[in-house]
């Protein structure tokens, strides 16, 4: 199915995990896409792989993200498809939050992600699409992560009024709140091994459907969301988390 043929597709922080297999499968249903990440490094390989074009730009930057979509527009001209996607994780309980792990995770998460989309506008497309990348734990209450949690509850919140305002340019905008999916996030958080094994088995049991989920899962939902076939979707949010939320108690 190529049925994005033609459409310019801009995935923030697709160097790995659910932005790299955004990607792909984007450029596979026929988009010309634009990767963009914080690492020079990650960001020329992975746009090798994918055989996309990447830009290096950290979303806390606003003089970058103004180089960003310059470069976009005048190499491509506008934009049909915006996956907000660029995040970060970084557990810690109640009582030993210091301001310099909320400041990185509200700037990348909330304050990265509205500004992204600020300084996408312009270059928008009528009709198109925007994505938000949020998570299920906007709403679950999990330990260690209310940082974390409220910055995404603050994007969701965002992605609702934003899709009334955006209405009349028949601009789309929705949130996907994933599960546990299993990408190098987790990995970044500078958990020892044996610690992120154990957390990630209890996890897996937690879940209905007893497994973690795939970026490629998320980048399934992606696409039909960037897709005319959701053309009647805005101000959605789409849990994809093997039915945790629903069954928080599970053991």
């Amino acid at each position: 199915m190529r049925d994005l043929n033609g459409k310019i597709a801009v995935v923030t922080g697709g160097n790995s995990g659910i932005g790299y297999a955004s990607a792909k499968k984007l450029k596979e249903r026929g988009a010309n896409v634009i990767i963009t990440g914080r690492s020079t490094e990650k960001v020329e390989t992975a746009s090798k792989e994918l055989g996309v074009t990447g830009f290096v730009a950290d979303v806390k930057d606003l003089n970058a993200m103004d180089n960003l979509v310059s470069n976009v527009e005048s190499q491509f001209g506008k934009v049909d498809i915006l996956f907000v996607n660029a995040g970060i994780f970084a557990p810690a309980p109640i009582g030993q939050i210091s301001e310099e792990m909320f400041d990185n995770q509200m700037g990348i998460n909330f304050k990265g992600a509205l500004f992204t989309i600020e300084k996408f506008l312009p270059i928008l497309k009528d009709g198109s699409s925007i994505i938000n990348l949020s998570s299920v734990n906007a709403y679950t209450g999990m330990p260690n992560t209310a940082v974390y949690a409220a910055s995404k509850a603050a994007l969701n919140s965002y992605t609702r009024t934003a899709a009334t305002e955006l209405a009349p340019r028949k601009i789309r905008i929705n949130s996907i709140n994933p599960g546990p999916i299993a990408t190098p996030i987790f990995e970044k958080t500078g958990m020892p091994e044996d610690q992120l094994k154990g957390f990630a088995e209890a996890m897996q049991n937690r879940i209905p459907l007893k497994r973690f989920g795939q970026p490629e899962d998320v980048a399934n939902l992606v696409c039909f969301l960037a897709s005319d076939e959701a053309s009647f979707i805005t101000g959605g949010e789409y849990n994809i988390d093997g039915g945790i939320n629903i069954n928080p108690l599970l053991s």
